[in-house]
């Protein structure tokens, strides 16, 4: 049965690549339990990824429905060890602490609260430093703190496998979305650059496909940003000040007005990073910027 009218993420044909309660094989040693929340922010839906099969860690949960957290114990067979969660965004995050209190294994994570969008009442019980080693029979996960989407976000480099768990970092066919207070469009360009510095070849996203050409996304995402962040400095030329809206509606004009709310997020990201660098002046998302240099 196909999703309601205006639903282009629950399809039937959606649904046959990214099933439901179903564990797919993605890559050796890697399955993937797509979870039941799909939407313009999520796609298919969140992607929960099980490593391992003998010693296996379980990658952002996501939702805390008793069929999704069924899906994963029952393709865990009763050696999941630890959950890791990339971030505490509400299709991240959710169903970490009941499969964790369940199977009575920790959750890793960051400690960074995040004072915009969370899950309520999400914690690690262990904080994972940078460059953190956790095993699986798959080979050895590191975690690469990678703060720019969200500042507690986590990546998780499969290392044998030269294959990232990327959670909302990077995403198949489209951008993240840099959305302060929690979002830094400054640390998002700085962890892009360590990333380009890691041993990568492939990205497992937190919704869509496996992404191959790891450095070559990289590289298309920092000129995106980058070319983005021009635009928005030749946009304030000649004007004594503007708004974030007027710039959003020059600057995606080919874009659905019903996404120049979230376009309107990235530009102000964009802002307060040039402001930290004296390039321009502003105030707020509601207020004035203009060019200083």
């Amino acid at each position: 049965m196909s999703a309601p009218a205006g639903n282009p993420f629950d399809t039937l044909e959606v649904r046959a690549e990214f099933p439901f309660g179903r564990a797919v094989d993605v890559w050796p040693g890697v399955r993937r339990i797509t979870a039941p929340n799909p939407g313009m922010m999520t796609g298919p839906g969140t992607n929960t990824y099980l490593i391992g099969q003998r010693q296996v860690l379980v990658i952002d949960p996501a939702d805390d429905s008793p069929a999704h957290l069924g899906a994963i114990k029952a393709a865990g067979a009763g050696a999941i060890t630890a959950v890791l969660v990339t971030h505490a965004h509400p299709d991240h995050a959710p169903g970490a602490r009941r499969l964790a209190d369940e199977l009575g294994v920790p959750i890793y994570g960051s400690e960074i609260p995040l004072v915009g969008v969370n899950t309520p009442g999400y914690a690690p019980d262990r904080v994972l430093a940078d460059g953190e080693v956790l095993m699986s029979d798959a080979g050895p996960m590191r975690a690469l703190r990678t703060p720019g989407h969200a500042a507690d976000h986590i990546c998780y480099l499969l290392e044998n496998e030269r294959l990232l768990f990327a959670g909302d970092h990077l995403m198949d066919g489209t951008t993240v979305v840099i959305a302060p207070p929690d979002g830094d469009m400054a640390a998002y360009l700085a962890s892009l650059r360590r990333l380009q510095q890691e041993p990568i070849e492939r990205i497992a996203p937190g919704h869509g496909r496996l992404m191959p050409g790891a450095q070559a996304t990289l590289t298309q995402v920092v000129e995106h940003r980058l070319a983005r962040e021009a635009a928005i400095l030749k946009a304030l030329e000649g004007h004594a000040g503007r708004r974030i809206p007027d710039l959003v509606a020059e600057l995606y004009a080919s874009v659905p007005k019903a996404l120049h709310g979230l376009a309107e997020l990235s530009v102000y990201a964009h802002l307060i990073k040039l402001a930290a660098e004296g390039r321009v002046a502003g105030s707020d998302r509601a207020g004035m910027w203009r060019r200083v240099v």
